[in-house]
């Protein structure tokens, strides 16, 4: 599939009020492409972008908005399914119910745009789909094992969709961000309940997630990684964002586990295991 000029490009870009959304949205729009962003809340034009609402947990809401995108465009060629909500809390802290809503956004939500857009790439023959990912993939993080699930089954449900679509001119690809620094923690849900067992985890791995998410890379690079893959003719399933998003793969993969875990729980203040006295 060769790209066109971005002029003749129309791109949506999910989750586009803020951090990577936000800047990617924008850096396409810069660069000459017809870019519809969209957010839960309705939000005012800007920068090149025209918003639209959508919530990614309604399908009749998500259906509405590709709907107008399409009045407007003959077709999408790009879609960017950059929506998702970050989820503090230790895994037996959290209700089912809240962890059903974590899957819901991060993984069926990206479901619901893609399976709405997919009938007009399949009818031109030609599209691509960036789904913004994390690193939370690929390492089970103390404090996020419900977001961490989420974003694991989004990198398995794209692989398993990049085979399906590659015969039909669709080229798929997964882009998995470190720590960037972005508004996510503002707009994060948490558990409601707390376990006593876990305060000195909890508070040693929320300091520590804060803290990296504080000194993050500017959420810019993501976007111009995201534009490099949309203008790349034969791109690549996965790709890393970030210094850590290039070496953490390989350092789950070559590293023994008993060495990564030990080096986990340490990065997190998990230091000594407790016995009963």
């Amino acid at each position: 599939m060769t790209p066109t000029s971005p002029s003749s490009r129309t791109v949506l870009v999910t989750g586009a009020s803020s951090g990577i959304g936000q800047a990617t949205a924008r850096l396409f729009a810069e660069s000459g492409f017809r870019v519809f962003g969209t957010s839960r809340q309705q939000r005012p034009d800007q920068h090149g972008v025209r918003m639209l609402t959508m919530d990614v947990r309604s399908a009749s809401s998500v259906q509405h908005c590709v709907d107008q995108v399409l009045s407007d465009a003959d077709c999408i060629d790009v879609l960017i399914n950059n929506a998702g909500v970050m989820h503090e809390g230790f895994a037996e802290e959290t209700t089912i119910a809240e962890a059903e809503a974590i899957l819901d956004t991060n993984l069926l939500g990206a479901a619901r745009v893609i399976n709405a857009v997919l009938p007009g790439m399949r009818a031109h023959r030609h599209g691509r789909i960036i789904t913004v990912g994390s690193l939370a993939a690929w390492v089970g993080e103390p404090g996020e094992a419900f977001y961490a699930a989420s974003k694991a089954g989004l990198a398995r449900y794209t692989e398993a969709l990049r085979h399906e679509v590659w015969p039909l001119g669709v080229a798929v690809s997964l882009i998995e961000p470190g720590a960037f620094t972005t508004n996510v923690l503002d707009a994060a849900s948490a558990s409601a309940g707390t376990i006593a067992d876990y305060d000195q985890a909890r508070q040693a791995a929320r300091a520590t997630l804060h803290n990296s998410l504080r000194n993050g890379a500017d959420p810019r690079a993501v976007a111009t990684r995201i534009l490099a893959i949309a203008n790349t003719r034969t791109p690549r399933y996965r790709y890393g964002a970030g210094r850590d998003g290039r070496w953490l793969p390989y350092l789950k993969l070559l590293v023994p586990q008993r060495l990564f875990d030990y080096l986990l729980r340490r990065s997190f203040g998990l230091h000594d295991r407790q016995t009963t006295r």
